[in-house]
C-alpha cells in the first residue's frame, strides 16, 4: 500500500467534515428539553437554502429511503393513480414501495445511462385513461450517474395538470445542485444525510411547499413513524414526534453553517468543476463515461473499463494499493460500470489522488504509458476555473 490515508470517493456515504464530528461529540440533552428544542428550531431551517424553499425541513431518523415511502405514503390514496420514473435502481425503489402498497402505478421507464425526455413523459401520462395524482422521479439516478431535467418537467406537468403533485428524490444531489422548489415546480423534495449533504448514515429530510403540507393532512393512507402531519405539528413545536438522532441534528445545525460560511453558490459551482475535472481525467486516460455531458452529475461518475478483468484490477488495486474507495455498479450494470463519489466535503485536489492512482494502475494493466495523462487534463479544468 502506497499510503495510510484512506479516501472514501463512494456515492454514499461521504467523508464528513471534523467541525461536524465535533458538533456531533459535543454532550448529550434530553430530546424533550430545551437545549434540544433551540437545537432543532436552528436545524429545521438551517436546511432552507439547500432545499430551496422557505418552510422550515422535516428531519427523519431513518436512512433516506424512509423519505422516500413518506413523500408517497402522505401524498397517495389507495385509489389514486401515480406515474413513477424509473431510470436505475434507485427509480426501481420507488417502483417498489408503490407496489407493496398496492397503489395505481404506471411505470415509465427510461433507458439506464441516460435522462428522461419530458415530451415523452407528458406523452406517456396523457395516454393513460386515468387522473394522475403524483408523479415521482430522481433528480439524480445514483445508480447511473444521471442528473434528470426535474425542473422542465416540473414546469411540464404544472402546464398540463396543475393538480398533479411532483416529487423529487435528491438523495444523491441535494447539497451539490440548484434547486428551488417554487421556481422549479417541485412538491415535495426528499434527501438523505450521508451524500453531497456530508453528514453521516441516519437522517432523512422532506421539504414541501404549502399545497403538499395541505395535502399530507388530507390523505387516507395509514402511516405512523413516517405520518408528516405529525411531523409538521412537532416542528413547528420546535421537537421531533418520537427519538431523534440529537448527535445528527447538531450536525445539521453545523452543516447549515459551513454552506453559509462558503455560500451555496459557490458550493454548487465547486461541485461542478470536480465533475468536468474528473470526467476529462477519465476521457484522457481512455475510460469511457456512461453518461453524456449534458446530463451529467455533478455529485457521481459512471464510467465503464475495456472488460470485465480490468474493471476488477482497477477496484481493487484502487483498495488494495491507494486505499482509495469507488462503488461498482448496481442491477443490470453490475459488473459494467465503477462509480467515483465526488460530492459534500470535497476539493478538486481531493481527487488527484483517484486520478494518479488510474494512472499507474491502467499503466501496468494496459501496457501503455498513461503517467501525466489524467492529471493534466484534470488540472487544465481546475486551473481554468481558478
Amino acid at each position: 500500500m502506497y499510503t495510510h490515508h484512506s479516501l472514501l470517493l463512494t456515492p454514499g456515504p461521504t467523508p464528513v467534515p471534523l467541525a461536524i464530528q465535533n458538533a456531533m461529540n459535543l454532550p448529550m440533552v434530553g430530546h424533550r428539553s430545551a437545549d434540544f428544542e433551540a437545537i432543532a428550531q436552528q436545524a429545521f431551517s438551517g436546511l432552507k437554502a439547500t432545499f430551496g424553499t422557505p418552510n422550515d425541513v422535516i428531519i427523519l431518523t431513518s436512512s433516506g429511503t424512509s423519505a422516500l415511502e413518506a413523500s408517497m405514503r402522505n401524498l397517495v390514496n389507495p385509489e389514486d393513480h401515480i406515474v413513477v420514473i424509473v431510470s436505475g435502481a434507485f427509480g426501481a425503489r420507488f417502483q417498489q414501495i408503490a407496489e407493496k402498497y398496492a397503489h395505481h402505478l404506471h411505470v415509465f421507464n427510461v433507458e439506464w445511462g441516460k435522462a428522461f425526455n419530458t415530451d415523452d413523459v407528458l406523452a406517456f401520462i396523457q395516454s393513460l385513461d386515468y387522473p394522475i395524482k403524483a408523479v415521482f422521479t430522481q433528480y439524480c439516478e445514483t445508480s447511473t450517474s444521471v442528473l434528470h431535467p426535474v425542473a422542465e418537467l416540473g414546469h411540464a406537468l404544472k402546464a398540463y395538470n396543475a393538480s398533479i403533485f411532483f416529487v423529487v428524490d435528491g438523495v444523491s444531489c441535494i447539497g451539490a445542485v440548484d434547486v428551488d422548489m417554487t421556481r422549479d415546480a417541485i412538491d415535495v423534495l426528499v434527501a438523505g444525510s450521508q451524500k453531497a449533504m456530508m453528514l453521516p448514515p441516519g437522517l432523512a429530510f422532506v421539504a414541501y411547499n404549502d399545497r403538499a403540507r395541505t395535502r399530507f393532512k388530507e390523505v387516507d393512507s395509514p402511516s405512523f413513524y413516517l405520518n408528516l402531519s405529525k411531523h409538521l405539528s412537532s416542528l413547528e413545536a420546535h421537537t421531533t414526534p418520537y427519538t431523534p438522532n440529537v448527535p445528527a441534528f447538531r450536525g445539521v445545525v453545523q452543516y447549515a453553517k459551513m454552506i453559509e460560511a462558503e455560500g451555496l453558490a459557490h458550493v454548487v459551482q465547486r461541485h461542478y468543476v470536480i465533475r468536468d475535472a474528473v470526467r476529462h481525467a477519465l476521457k484522457a486516460l481512455q475510460l469511457d463515461l456512461l453518461v453524456a455531458d449534458d446530463v451529467a452529475s455533478p455529485t457521481v461518475t459512471a464510467f465503464i473499463p475495456l472488460d470485465a478483468d480490468e474493471l476488477v484490477t482497477i477496484k481493487e488495486q484502487l483498495a488494495k494499493t491507494f486505499n482509495i474507495s469507488i462503488a461498482g455498479g448496481q442491477g443490470q450494470l453490475k459488473g459494467h460500470i465503477l462509480r467515483v463519489g465526488h460530492m459534500g466535503f470535497i476539493s478538486p485536489f481531493d481527487l488527484l489522488p483517484f486520478v494518479a492512482a488510474l494512472e499507474v494502475i491502467l499503466t501496468n494493466y494496459r501496457k501503455k504509458h498513461y503517467i501525466g495523462k489524467g492529471i493534466t487534463a484534470f488540472m487544465e479544468v481546475v486551473h481554468h476555473d481558478l
